[in-house]
């Protein structure tokens, strides 16, 4: 456990998918000892399972937010800036660090709202933080160097952090969060294309999740561009290039590039 987490005490407020997400990559990895997590909720049954892991619960957001020193607002858009304005007197300038997760709320906004110096931070993690593997993309207003080692320090222990600018936050939600379910439905069509060739659905999802895992760890480990791995496995009239070929006929990547751009569209 880092030494310089273990002592921090960390509140996520509005503990929705997102907010589950996180903490159980956080209690998965151990960085923070779970009686320093409070995770709050209105309808705090839906967190009741919880308590055995040593997590405090509530519904108290006040009282959260007093007895911890990195804030999640794990809330949707729509409603963030309204609690935020109702929370805004619980903040204390020496003392807190804020971390937004809701899409399409800027810096400013939650400035303007809180009227309270302090270091704020947006994130946009993904599912996989539920088993360590989220791809956060963090933005900030504040140069405070331990804040930033903070945040990132608790990102990455349910991941991979990069720091982005601001203006670059909506893309990072399509890519990074729309973009764990562009990938799924993806594999679901290898699936069902597996099972029509021949295989039983366990084992068609077991051959295609790992083939999906191996293709990204090349990337990761490699560097390469994708078509560098592609042509490796493209040999003159084989099976690869002709499949590959029938999907782009058919408008693959156009249909991905399209979605993506679309997703974008209705952030903005």
């Amino acid at each position: 456990m880092s030494t310089k987490m273990k002592d921090k005490k960390i509140a996520i407020i509005g503990c929705g998918n997102l907010g589950l997400s996180i903490l159980n990559g956080l209690l998965a990895t151990q960085i923070i000892p779970p009686s320093n997590i409070t995770v709050t909720r209105r309808n705090i049954n839906a967190l009741e399972e919880l308590r055995e892991t040593g997590v405090k619960i509530s519904n108290d957001n006040a009282i959260a937010i007093r007895d911890s020193k990195i804030i999640i607002i794990a809330l949707k858009p729509y409603n963030i800036l309204e609690v935020l304005k109702e929370l805004k007197t619980h903040f204390v300038s020496e003392k807190h660090i804020l971390v937004s997760l809701a899409t399409g709320i800027s810096l400013q906004q939650i400035q303007n709202t809180i009227n309270i110096s302090i270091p704020l931070f947006r994130a946009m993690p993904n599912t996989g933080a539920d088993v360590g593997v989220s791809m956060t993309c963090i933005s900030s207003n504040t140069n405070d160097i331990e804040a930033h080692n903070s945040i990132k320090s608790c990102f990455n222990s349910i991941g991979k952090t990069i720091t982005i600018d601001e203006s670059l936050m909506d893309s990072a939600t399509v890519l990074g969060a729309c973009g764990i379910a562009f990938v799924l439905r993806f594999i679901r069509g290898m699936i069902q294309g597996g099972i029509q060739i021949g295989f039983d659905s366990n084992t068609a999802t077991e051959i295609v999740a790992h083939t999906v895992k191996g293709a990204a760890e090349l990337l990761i480990e490699r560097g390469e561009h994708p078509e560098y791995e592609i042509d490796k496995v493209t040999t003159p009239k084989g099976c690869t290039i002709v499949g590959l070929n029938e999907m782009e006929h058919n408008g693959f990547s156009s249909s991905l590039i399209k979605g993506i751009v679309s997703s974008f569209d209705k952030i903005i």
